[in-house]
């Protein structure tokens, strides 16, 4: 299962790309718990990048708590906490909110505007669902 798209001239460090990826994967429920993820060698091979770059993202999820390496296997993925789920999805919210805030400030978009704005979109959101 490839998810992932490296953008050659993003900026961002390959290796943040894949690690950012794969946590947001995880993290959505895309990978269950104990399921491996792909070989290092052959995620490198896939998304043509160094086998390094791949084992530096895949050490940084292990950092992160999010994988365990098993000698001879791979990574695979850890339980996730739900408190950790949510705290996680908390500061993504708060991220996109703070941004469009900002947004709202440039154009001149009054708190109450951009709050009825947010309603009106939640009101969409569940009528799709």
């Amino acid at each position: 299962m490839n998810l992932l798209r490296i953008i050659q001239n993003s900026g961002v460090p390959i290796y943040q790309q894949i690690a950012g990826q794969f946590r947001e994967n995880i993290l959505t429920g895309k990978y269950k718990q104990g399921e491996f993820l792909p070989s290092i060698r052959g995620l490198a091979k896939d998304l043509r990048i160094s086998v390094i770059t791949t084992m530096k993202a895949y050490e940084e999820l292990e950092k992160q708590g999010l994988v365990t390496a098993v000698q001879g296997k791979g990574y695979y993925i850890n339980a996730q906490d739900s408190d950790m789920l949510k705290e996680q999805h908390m500061r993504k919210m708060e991220e996109h909110l703070l941004n469009a805030i900002s947004a709202a400030r440039i154009a001149g978009i009054q708190s109450s505007e951009l709050i009825d704005v947010l309603k009106m979109l939640l009101e969409t959101e569940d009528n799709l669902n």
